[in-house]
């Protein structure tokens, strides 16, 4: 199964859009998941209107009704087993792959957003992702995005570079 992260949409904002190579991304998965700060129910159903099922959380700027709508945090269970919890903010770097270990005990990885900064960190089988932002890089040096990748049970991340 191919699915698409994303993060940090931050859309609408003046002429930012998701660029071609998200787009494009987006269409070839099998799922998206979104891990907030999407800004409005629009912009969530514009982004549902790609194709593959969307599964998304909400984060610190959503508009109240898109937090009402979202949970703050999920897990989804691919066909093949793999489970993959999501949330926005997962805290201070510090202990950050141990504190999500412990909030989500049954996930083999955990995909979050809020700071923008693109990560992934393995321990003893369990990941932490963060997919970056494809439309608000702030300090980074580029645009990203994510891939992940489950067969049998197991989920494999990549980090694409937009920008």
């Amino acid at each position: 199964m191919l699915i698409a992260t994303i993060s940090d949409t931050h859309l609408p904002r003046g002429s930012r859009r998701l660029p071609d190579a998200c787009l494009a991304r987006l269409e070839e998965a099998d799922l998206i998941l979104h891990a907030g700060d999407i800004s409005t129910v629009e912009v969530l159903d514009d982004i549902a209107a790609i194709g593959p099922p969307v599964k998304a959380v909400h984060g610190n700027v959503d508009s109240p009704d898109l937090r009402a709508s979202l949970p703050e945090a999920l897990e989804v269970r691919t066909p093949d087993g793999a489970r993959i919890a999501m949330i926005h903010d997962a805290g201070p770097r510090t202990r950050r792959l141990e504190r999500m270990r412990k909030r989500f005990p049954e996930a083999h990885a955990v995909v979050f957003g809020h700071s923008h900064i693109p990560l992934h960190e393995t321990r003893e089988g369990f990941q932490i992702f963060n997919p970056g932002s494809p439309t608000d890089r702030r300090r980074q040096p580029a645009h990203t995005m994510g891939l992940a990748r489950t067969a049998d049970g197991r989920v494999t991340f990549e980090h694409l570079t937009l920008s």
